[in-house]
């Protein structure tokens, strides 16, 4: 099975804060080598997380409006109301 390419305008975006939580998760590393203190640590993995969490809900959000607008197509206003609303609800992922 060839899987289809798909680029959006926020995927440069995406690996910017991918990178951002590469350099932060490097951090971590080095400061529990160094023995820092775990406030220290938890806030630059807090860093982490928030960084991999945003670049996530970017990416499932830029998918939602496009690849599954694409798909579905021209639909009635009940199942457009529907897809809204499952769009709306998976900003609280």
């Amino acid at each position: 099975m060839e899987q289809e390419h798909h680029h959006h305008d926020t995927h440069p975006e995406i690996v910017k804060r991918l990178k951002r939580a590469e350099g932060h998760l490097k951090s971590v590393i080095a400061m529990i080598e160094a023995a820092r203190p775990c406030l220290d640590i938890a806030q630059q993995l807090h860093a982490v997380e928030k960084a991999i969490t945003n670049a996530k809900r970017t990416l499932i959000q830029d998918h939602l409006d496009h690849c599954l607008e694409d798909t579905i197509g021209a639909t009635g206003r009940d199942q457009r109301q529907s897809i809204q609303e499952f769009k709306s609800i998976t900003k609280y992922l």
